[in-house]
């Protein structure tokens, strides 16, 4: 019988592994979302004529670029999910002391997130999927309609839901010991941007993936700093 308690080695070890993973996730999803949106949001600018958004979508090659990135974004998704619930597990070992209310508008903030994104690359590519399938070009009221319904969703209520993600992220890492002090401040003023800003302009989608990027560039330095086994 051995006695005295079991090397922690193993312990470090399985826990370096899930972390590089997850990290990995948060970037691939930040890619995923940012390709994807460019392709699904490369139509004409709304301002445009009808002839030109009618030529758009009568040219296969120009909008079949808009359903790859449709077809792209479920994947983003499934990265989000998987790397909010696996930082959810990562960051309960550590925030002991937070309220159950952050962390129920972490979870909710997340799935609300991918849920209207979501919502909106279908309302943005649903006039080049009609295209793709009907022959017909559609009404040239529906050209503008769809896509200004679409990246509404995008950049008003799928940014504020992120914006909610970035405050409680940002709560919750420091509490953990996660996240550094100074970027929980700049992850404050990103949530206060995302959520108080009237910008609609395309640029908006940029914010959150690239404060993502850089969190999961700090998870990155933690997982390093677990003591190999």
């Amino acid at each position: 019988m051995s006695g005295g308690p079991s090397a922690p080695g193993p312990l470090s070890g399985s826990r370096r592994d899930p972390a590089g993973l997850l990290v990995a996730v948060g970037v691939l999803h930040a890619l995923l979302f940012l390709a994807s949106y460019a392709l699904i949001a490369s139509g004409p600018d709304l301002a445009a004529s009808d002839g030109e958004l009618a030529a758009f979508y009568a040219s296969p090659g120009r909008r079949r670029l808009v359903l790859v990135g449709l077809y792209v974004m479920p994947f983003a998704g499934i990265a989000f999910l998987w790397f909010s619930m696996g930082l959810r597990g990562w960051l309960r070992a550590g925030a002991l002391r937070a309220a159950e209310l952050v962390w129920g508008l972490y979870l909710a903030s997340s799935v609300l997130y991918v849920a209207l994104f979501f919502c909106g690359a279908a309302a943005t590519s649903v006039v080049a999927l009609a295209s793709e399938h009907a022959r017909a070009t559609p009404d040239p009221l529906l050209l503008r309609e769809f896509p200004q319904f679409g990246g509404t969703l995008f950049r008003v209520f799928a940014m504020r839901m992120a914006a909610m993600f970035v405050f409680t992220t940002s709560r919750l890492g420091q509490l953990a010991g996660v996240v550094p002090r100074w970027y929980g401040r700049v992850g404050l003023v990103t949530g206060l941007f995302l959520l108080v800003s009237t910008s609609t302009g395309r640029w908006m989608v940029l914010v959150f993936p690239l404060w993502l990027l850089g969190l999961c560039a700090h998870l990155w330095r933690r997982r390093r700093a677990v003591p190999a086994p």
